[in-house]
């Protein structure tokens, strides 16, 4: 659809590809659903001046980087999902579901940061200062240093900016932005890009720290062009099941320290509160000596977590059983009941299993595997697994059980949270040696470990 002084096109807010019309599907990337209707001005696109040049090319080895400035937020978890503390001059995204605490989350970070003297400011572009007011007074937020605007228009951001020259700068959210020198609708691909490119450049240019909230997608991406997640320094996203108190803020992305951190916080009614030891909070609700729980020492970043894998072998009249996993990926749960039916002798195949992490958390890492085939055994067999053993490893298409990395962290968590026994991999058992307070059992392939969890002449319900 054309005008006098432009045209009308829609672009899918997933690539980026322009159609002339509107579809369900974009033909490029196959998206559903992302087309969005956008206008183009009409005649050749006004040419701006090139910038000033920023430095001329020099050696590296000659180079001399000035130290960085970090700030502590005062909320240690938070800390440890930014590598240790907030770098003066970086761009940090926190990405979330809705209704999930992205906004208590650093609202509560930045009263925090303000408190010796520094000057904070906090725009939303989705709550009234008056909502803003009734959060902190709910929070407890007291920094005089804490600034607060309700805004969208980036160019009148940018005017505050420049006046208040905060410190710190928090954003919410970036899909409610927009700039008055596009006429797409805020929100869109074109709007999000620019907007996050312009803001980057502001915090580089005035050295200051800044927040960006952002919204996801029913994928549990962040709503946007990728190239958003490229723009900005760090990458965090805050899950966790809004049926459950905790949350867990993982680092996906961060050019000043560690990927794969995570930051454990309750939700409360006094905002957001941080799980120090988040091992034994979730290990205080688990029952012992239940048939088809384990527990697994995962590592997320270099934080040992233990976890209780929950699983559920329950015969079925359906002629093809269900499978359903949370907190693990189901494929991984598919092949593991692969190998514990062709190497081990299962009959699962009659059997409706369910797997699931209790308190809402996530693994990733293969060495969850062994502890997850372990707990399905111990449903199965109806034969609970000691209370006070680890479990980890990872389990191969063949049935074997191959070393994971840092077992000694694992290890040391859970010694220190009362367990005596941990089974893993011989070979990394052979290595470790002796490990005081704990006892290691080494075993090499699943079979042998689930008979020497189940010893077979005890076993009355079935064998294997």
């Amino acid at each position: 659809m054309t005008s006098r002084s432009g045209k009308t096109v829609f672009t899918c807010q997933s690539c980026g590809h322009q159609v002339g019309k509107w579809l369900g599907r974009c033909p490029q990337c196959s998206a559903w659903n992302s087309l969005a209707e956008e206008y183009l001005p009409a005649g050749p696109p006004v040419q701006a001046p090139a910038p000033p040049l920023r430095s001329a090319p020099q050696p590296l080895v000659s180079l001399i980087v000035p130290p960085e400035i970090r700030r502590p937020t005062g909320m240690g978890e938070f800390d440890r999902a930014l590598g240790g503390s907030l770098v003066q001059g970086s761009v940090v995204l926190v990405g979330g579901d809705p209704g999930i605490g992205k906004s208590t989350l650093v609202l509560q970070a930045l009263d925090r940061l303000c408190q010796p003297d520094q000057v904070g400011l906090y725009i939303s572009g989705e709550e009234s200062e008056g909502q803003l007011k009734l959060r902190a007074d709910r929070l407890g937020l007291s920094a005089p240093g804490l600034l607060v605007a309700t805004e969208t228009c980036l160019e009148n951001i940018i005017k505050m900016v420049e006046t208040a020259r905060p410190a710190f700068l928090a954003l919410d959210s970036i899909q409610t932005l927009y700039t008055a020198a596009l006429p797409a609708a805020p929100g869109s691909l074109a709007q999000v890009r620019e907007t996050a490119f312009r803001l980057v450049q502001q915090a580089k240019l005035l050295n200051m720290a800044t927040l960006i909230i952002g919204h996801v997608t029913k994928e549990g991406l962040i709503a946007g062009p990728k190239v958003l997640e490229h723009l900005v320094d760090t990458v965090l996203y805050l899950e966790g099941d809004r049926s459950h108190a905790f949350r867990l803020l993982r680092t996906v992305k961060n050019r000043f320290g560690p990927t794969q951190e995570l930051g454990v916080f309750e939700m409360q009614e006094a905002g957001m509160v941080e799980v120090a030891n988040p091992s034994a909070l979730f290990m205080a609700e688990r029952s012992l000596d239940v048939p088809g729980s384990a527990v697994v020492p995962s590592l997320e970043g270099s934080r040992p977590i233990l976890v209780e894998v929950q699983a559920l072998a329950s015969p079925t009249s359906l002629a093809l059983p269900r499978r359903q996993a949370m907190g693990v990926d189901p494929g991984r749960v598919s092949l593991l009941v692969a190998v514990l039916e062709k190497r081990v002798g299962f009959g699962l195949g009659g059997q409706d299993l369910f797997v699931n992490v209790a308190g809402g958390v996530r693994l990733t890492e293969p060495a969850a595997d062994l502890g997850v085939a372990l707990a399905v055994a111990s449903s199965y067999l109806d034969r609970p697994v000691p209370g006070d053993t680890l479990i980890f490893g990872e389990v191969g298409l063949t049935g074997e059980i191959r070393a994971v990395s840092q077992p000694e962290v694992r290890l040391k968590e859970g010694r220190k949270l009362g367990f005596t026994k941990a089974l893993l991999a011989r070979r990394q058992k052979e290595r470790l040696g002796d490990f005081e307070g704990l006892t290691l059992m080494g075993v090499e392939t699943l079979a042998e470990a689930i008979r020497s969890l189940f010893p077979k002449e005890k076993t009355q319900k079935r064998s294997f």
